[in-house]
């Protein structure tokens, strides 16, 4: 079963590629035996990734970078990362109804996800169907977060290309980089250039990145644009571009790409490793006495966390003695 549903991604068919995010998303039984599957064939495809502060422009931006990537002929998959709802748990949908436009099109494929509580600006599920998206043959996929500004800087573990959105007037500059923002950015944006302080905020970009090194070995570009008459987007496709170029020739691109698995692997072990040891507290006997013992004062918390973490990976709960 698995089988054929990884050849059927493989294939490009599209109900079998979403139903597998959902699945991953769920966290169903069987889904991250066809990611398994997948795996092996992925890495082909950009991941550009497009953040910055709410209200930037971000969902319009990424609109017209569908529209820019698809006038080359190239498939474009969009994960759009919302807050989630407070009453369902899930996405809001507001970024996929901004790029309605595109939803016709056999080319493009785009799926909002709900941040479901994770930090960081992207879903717990993101670098998961990004993969998904590679291995249905998407040429390239755009990734935009919540938009929650300083917890951003994960999307640099997932995207090639980190792309800032700022525009005029938002926000203190230092405060963004004392939050960690700009050090991310492979492309800076001013987006709304036609608005009053857009030359301040270029220059003040520019003042900025001579505080992330003096001699970089990318110094990112700054590009204007007016997201929602389409200009400039030319101008930044060709940047992101030559980015990857960039990335191709760096004699970093393998620290690059250890950084990132290192990131996945952490994160799956920090997920099952908190599953297993809840299991462990809240299904066995030992447990519950353990969790009873910090709530009376008579265990810390450090050592009992300790304690959990042995015993949820050498006894899984059904299967642990008693009285240990």
């Amino acid at each position: 079963m698995r089988e054929q549903a990884a050849a059927a991604i493989l294939a490009g068919d599209l109900r079998a590629g979403a139903r597998l995010m959902r699945m991953l998303d769920d966290r169903e039984p069987g889904a991250t035996d066809v990611l398994r599957l997948l795996y092996p064939h992925t890495g082909r495809a950009r991941v550009i990734g497009l953040t910055g502060n709410p209200g930037s422009g971000k969902s319009t931006l990424c609109s017209r970078l569908v529209g820019h990537y698809r006038r080359q002929g190239l498939k474009v998959g969009v994960l759009a990362v919302d807050p989630s709802s407070p009453f369902s748990g899930g996405a809001i949908l507001g970024d996929r109804i901004r790029m309605m436009e595109h939803a016709a099109d056999p080319g493009v494929f785009i799926r909002s996800l709900a941040t479901r509580g994770a930090l960081g600006g992207l879903s717990r599920s993101t670098s998961e169907m990004v993969h998904v998206m590679d291995a249905m043959g998407y040429d390239v996929v755009l990734v935009e977060t919540v938009g929650v500004g300083q917890d951003e800087i994960d999307i640099v573990r997932t995207a090639d290309t980190t792309v800032v959105v700022m525009v005029p007037g938002m926000g203190d500059d230092i405060q963004a980089i004392k939050a960690g923002i700009l050090e991310i950015a492979d492309v800076f944006v001013v987006n709304k250039a036609d608005a009053d302080g857009a030359d301040r905020t270029v220059s003040d970009l520019r003042g900025l990145q001579m505080l992330l090194s003096e001699m970089p070995e990318w110094m990112p570009p700054i590009v204007r644009t007016i997201a929602s008459r389409g200009e400039g987007i030319d101008l930044l496709g060709e940047e992101i571009l030559r980015h990857g170029q960039f990335l191709t020739s760096s004699p970093s691109r393998a620290e690059r790409e250890r950084a990132r698995a290192a990131f996945v692997v952490t994160g799956l072990v920090r997920e099952t490793c908190t599953r297993m040891a809840h299991r462990w507290l809240t299904a066995t006997a030992d447990g519950r006495d353990l969790v009873a013992e910090v709530a009376d004062r008579k265990r810390d918390p450090y050592s009992a966390a300790d304690r959990a973490m042995l015993q949820a990976i050498a006894r899984p709960p059904g299967t642990e003695p008693r009285g240990s």
